[in-house]
Order: C-alpha cells, then structure tokens, then sequence
C-alpha cells in the first residue's frame, strides 16, 4: 500500500474498506471493533459502489483482506478490477496476526479464502491474477516491482521503491494496531535471514495453510 501510494499516478488509496462491513456481519470483537466501524461505511453494496468507480485518468489502488469479502457476499464485482494477489510465508502471517490479536482462529488468516478466490478469478474471469510473494518484494524490491509493473500493464515509478515515514491520509483508523512497523517504514527491508522460532500453536497453523500457500506459490511472478 505504501509502494503504491507513493506512485505519480495514483489517484485514490483505499485501506480495506470492508472492514467495517465485515466486522458487523461476523460480530468478530477485533482490537478497535467500535471505531472501526464507526469510521467506515458498513454496508456491503455501498462499499462495492465506491470501490468500482471510475479512477479517471489515474489508478484507484485498494488493499483488500480476502477474509472481509463474506461468503454470502457476491463477488462478482473483483472481476472488474485488476487483481493482485499477495503471498507471504504462513507462519510469519500467522505469527504477526495473534501478535496483535491472540483470538484469532484459522478462518481470520484467510488463506483457505485466498486460494478459493484466486481460483474463482481463473474460472470467471478467464486469466490468473498476479500474484507476488512478500519475500522476493522485501529481498529483491525493485526488481520484484518492475515485474508487478509489467505483469499489471502500468509503467514503472521508481517512487515505488521508497516513502515517507508516519501515518498517511488513507491509513485506516486502525493503523495505529495494526501498523506500527508500517509507520516507522520508509522501504521495503530486506528480511534478516536469522532462523525463527514459532509457538507450536503457529506452528499448528501454519500446517493446515501450507498447501493453500504452495499453491499459489507455483504461480507467482
């Protein structure tokens, strides 16, 4: 999302405008549930609106999290967006996401949804989506981003590569939960290399998501 925002032809920046949506239909007490909800519009179909609009001349960019789209909810409006899918190691997933709340069950990490997703825009809309895996982007960014820039038809901004720190005015009123590290960011940081050591409950986790992660693997660019 900061890659993106930072981009020239970028016109609008959405920060999961499901949320609210979601967090009202499942009733899940995420961290922040009454702002989160109170900061957004909540009805599913008027979110739908605004995220199909016309950009103009520009890129309308949206970070979604496949887990807000709710099983009674059509999707049939994400055929008419480019799609990007982004992968990343399950247990860093995993780990990161019961760090900032512990209640989490399997369904809320979304990868299960992800992979069902990815094969119901393959079966629809007649072409996989782009799919990016976290490490390559941390490890080797700019090359990684000029493929995506490729790969999505977009010229490529070097402005990608780098930003500000601090909350931006599209950050959504959870960041301050959800994104301390993203605030403090002003790159993508290559990742360390030093062996991690999971709970045996990520570990668990991390099991069950690893096909659905293979998967999509195979196809990233």
């Amino acid at each position: 999302m900061r890659s993106f925002g930072n981009r020239r032809d970028v016109t609008a920046v959405y920060d999961e405008p499901f949320y609210a949506s979601y967090l009202i239909t499942t009733k899940k007490k995420h961290p922040m549930f009454d702002e989160v909800i109170e900061s957004q519009e909540n009805d599913y179909n008027q979110v739908v609106k605004a995220c199909t609009k016309s950009a103009g001349n520009g890129i309308c960019y949206q970070k979604h999290m496949v887990h807000h789209l709710h099983p009674n909810h059509s999707k049939k409006w994400i055929l008419s967006c480019t799609n990007c899918f982004l992968i990343r190691k399950p247990e860093e997933v995993i780990s990161s996401f019961l760090d900032k709340w512990p209640e989490a069950t399997f369904e809320d990490f979304g990868f299960k949804e992800q992979f069902g997703l990815y094969n119901y825009l393959l079966d629809k809309g007649g072409e996989a989506p782009v799919v990016v895996d976290a490490s390559d982007l941390r490890n080797n960014s700019e090359t990684t981003l000029k493929k995506l820039c490729f790969a999505l038809n977009i010229d490529w901004d070097p402005l990608m590569l780098c930003w500000t720190t601090g909350l931006k005015d599209y950050d959504g009123v959870w960041a301050k939960h959800w994104y301390p590290s993203v605030m403090l960011s002003s790159s993508f940081r290559p990742e360390s290399g030093k062996i991690k050591v999971y709970s045996q409950n990520i570990i668990d986790f991390a099991d069950i998501a690893r096909d659905y992660y293979k998967e999509l693997f195979k196809n990233k660019i």
